[in-house]
């Protein structure tokens, strides 16, 4: 075995038969991703692969400082042939790290290139792949087609007016790509003027006056009923700490009318705030039967210079420790106790907290819904060789893994498909390793039965691509 050939990452005969033969001819549901509907929309192709593949990119942004890169060579004005040798340089460094893996995983699908990339080859292979990126096979929607993706969830502002997504959803490009709902800003109000500017942004698209916390969830509904007309079905949350507040409604009101006039409010305050739009937006989900994600344990923006001078989602993010089981368990409590619970995915980046998100999950099971709480697929640093077995394991032993959705990419780039096929190879490699030691039945229905749910028909059904 070499590396990349076809048996990577199968060790055993029956991990090979069952990627080779299921997994491969099952179409990807990516219902979780950063993808720029407008790019899609245009169809737009690009310049180099510096653009495609660096631009954006934080993953890669991070792993070049640490090697040392200068930022010029990373988010600065250097031309893109230098980023790109800037990255081949890195790349040799990133050996047991997953951009090695996905770094050559990426040139080899997308380009044939099978050589490992080095400073030696790096000219080169920007060349080789910006002659590839000139032809009409290489626009946006043409790699899409490629991996035979069938549907992609975008994150979308409820300011957003959802243009781009009209154009897909009235052309006759095969892929549906469907809004995801992102409220985080209705909530972040540590800092008053920037969420006042979004909350008036939110009155003109709603055309509801926002001076209360009753007229914000109003005007959160309004959007969230324009975002259903348009297709979505999903609201997503960036839930960057949790705390489960709960405060009347007068006293809410009176939250969003000091802000509205420019006051800071306290702690408390804040918690309650994100507390009521998490709830009242899981009940909108509930009445038009969406699905809701949360996402949880990432402490955002801590390197405040780069902050500064580069803006969100620079690489400087890692993983926070804050406790979450009781207010998570609140927040879904309050929902259930109603019975106005969504199908609910919690995504977490602490792999402290997994079993305790995994049995979480279970506490809120039921309704005659497969699966309707779950324990969502390794995310972020997490969505490696170790964290993927890490989830894998812990859905099977806290929970059902045979209803479990599946792998997503949460990626802004049109580069990052492949790392559907890197899920789909470690799932089988467990499976074909227990089977060989014994702990497994050889039962082929159930392995295939098992396989193509959770690559595929889990995903179909959960986001109702299937009809349900």
């Amino acid at each position: 075995m070499s590396y990349l050939d076809d048996h990577f990452l199968l060790d055993t005969p029956l991990a090979r038969t069952l990627f080779h033969e299921r997994t491969t001819k099952l179409p990807i549901i990516d219902y979780h991703t950063h993808l720029s509907p407008e790019v899609l929309a245009e169809d737009k192709k690009f310049s180099t692969i510096t653009e495609l593949a660096l631009a954006g990119d934080h993953y890669k942004w991070r792993a070049m400082r640490i090697h040392g890169i200068d930022e010029k060579f990373i988010t600065g004005d250097a031309s893109d042939r230098e980023k790109f040798r800037a990255w081949a340089s890195t790349v040799p460094a990133t050996l047991r790290n997953p951009l090695f893996d996905w770094t050559h995983l990426e040139l080899r699908r997308y380009f044939g290139i099978n050589d490992l990339l080095k400073p030696d080859n790096a000219d080169r292979i920007f060349d080789q792949c910006n002659e590839a990126l000139a032809g009409d096979d290489f626009s946006a929607k043409s790699l899409v087609r490629r991996f035979g993706v069938e549907m992609i969830g975008t994150t979308d502002d409820p300011t957003d007016h959802l243009d781009a997504h009209k154009e897909l959803s009235d052309s006759d490009f095969e892929c549906q790509v469907l809004p995801t709902f992102r409220p985080d800003k209705a909530s972040k109000c540590s800092d008053v003027k920037v969420w006042n500017a979004w909350i008036d942004l939110l009155e003109d698209t709603s055309d509801i006056c926002i001076q209360n916390y009753r007229q914000l969830s109003h005007a959160l509904e309004a959007r969230h009923h324009y975002f259903h007309e348009h297709g979505c079905r999903i609201s997503d949350h960036g839930i960057d700490s949790l705390r489960a507040v709960f405060k009347k409604p007068k006293k809410l009101d009176k939250i969003v009318a000091a802000l509205r006039d420019g006051e800071s409010v306290d702690a408390d305050d804040r918690a309650a705030l994100q507390t009521a739009v998490l709830v009242d937006v899981g009940r909108m989900n509930a009445a038009k039967g969406w699905v809701m994600q949360w996402h949880l344990g990432a402490l955002r923006n801590n390197n405040s210079r780069l902050l500064r001078e580069i803006g969100a989602d620079a690489g400087v993010d890692s993983i926070d420790d804050r406790p979450l089981a009781a207010h998570v368990s609140a927040v879904l409590d309050a929902l259930d106790i109603d019975d106005q619970l969504p199908k609910t995915i919690l995504y977490n980046l602490n792999p402290a907290s997994n079993a305790m998100l995994a049995t979480m999950a279970g506490n809120f099971a039921g309704g005659g819904v497969r699966g309707k709480v779950q324990f969502g697929a390794a995310w972020w640093f997490l969505d490696q060789k170790h964290g993927i077995e890490d989830q894998l394991n812990t859905v099977s032993s806290l929970g059902l893994l045979q209803h479990f959705v599946g792998m997503l990419t949460d990626s802004r780039s049109f580069m990052s498909f492949p790392r559907h096929e890197y899920f789909r190879r470690i799932l089988c490699r467990i499976i074909g390793r227990e089977v060989s030691a014994g702990e497994l039945p050889h039962d082929r229905d159930l392995l295939d039965s098992l396989i193509d749910a959770v690559c595929y028909n889990n995903a179909k059904a959960y986001f109702g691509r299937d009809g349900q």
